[in-house]
């Protein structure tokens, strides 16, 4: 990816945020198939600013368990808020006329090691964190459990689940949010995009 310096995204903080709020991922793997891409909701067990794990869970039927091997290199890709950026929301616009549209966005690329797993123990382990995690998250007080649902159907359910991890050394992350531009037109930019409801990209606008 690349990444101007100017839009490196550095601060361990936020890198988490992004990851932990924008946890479906799309991992890139490569097979004799050749590349491909799978939507996965992610869990970050652990970060430490540049190392850390990342597990999840497939359908027994995805052939991606089959068809990699473990072990291989693979790449996560966390997307957070992006938006257009239109020239009209930079007062200098109407001084000089010496901008042009753009894109704003944060993204997270993860690199590591791909690694797959059976065991029952562990696949309830992380099914239920991640259960109670978006559950909590979501409902409140009336966070749905897995002890909700009939223990036949939930055994039955994990059969068809294999458990994957990633092992990552190396994350490049990028902000591109205006860190370019004067203040008066960053902050221009952002107070738009909060007047039109994008609360995220706007209020990351305003902390760089």
């Amino acid at each position: 990816m690349y990444v101007p310096p100017h839009f490196a995204e550095t601060r361990a903080s936020e890198i988490r945020r992004i990851i932990e709020a924008h946890p479906l991922g799309s991992l890139i793997t490569y097979s004799a198939r050749g590349l491909d891409a799978d939507q996965i909701p992610f869990e970050l067990t652990s970060f430490d600013g540049a190392a850390g794990i990342l597990r999840a869970h497939i359908a027994r039927a995805n052939p991606l368990w089959r068809e990699i091997r473990d072990g291989s290199d693979a790449l996560v890709i966390f997307r957070a808020a992006d938006a257009y950026i239109s020239p009209n929301w930079y007062p200098s616009k109407k001084k000089t006329h010496r901008v042009v549209p753009t894109w704003n966005y944060q993204v997270v690329n993860v690199y590591g090691q791909i690694h797959f797993f059976e065991d029952r123990k562990s696949l309830l382990a992380l099914i239920g964190k991640l259960t109670r995690s978006h559950e909590t998250h979501n409902e409140g007080a009336q966070a749905w459990r897995m002890a909700d649902a009939p223990k036949d159907f939930i055994d039955a359910m994990m059969e068809d689940i294999i458990g994957l991890e990633i092992r990552f050394s190396h994350v490049t992350a990028k902000s591109k949010l205006g860190q370019n531009k004067e203040d008066p037109d960053r902050k221009g930019a952002a107070r738009t995009l909060l007047a039109r409801g994008h609360s995220e990209l706007g209020d990351a606008m305003g902390d760089v």
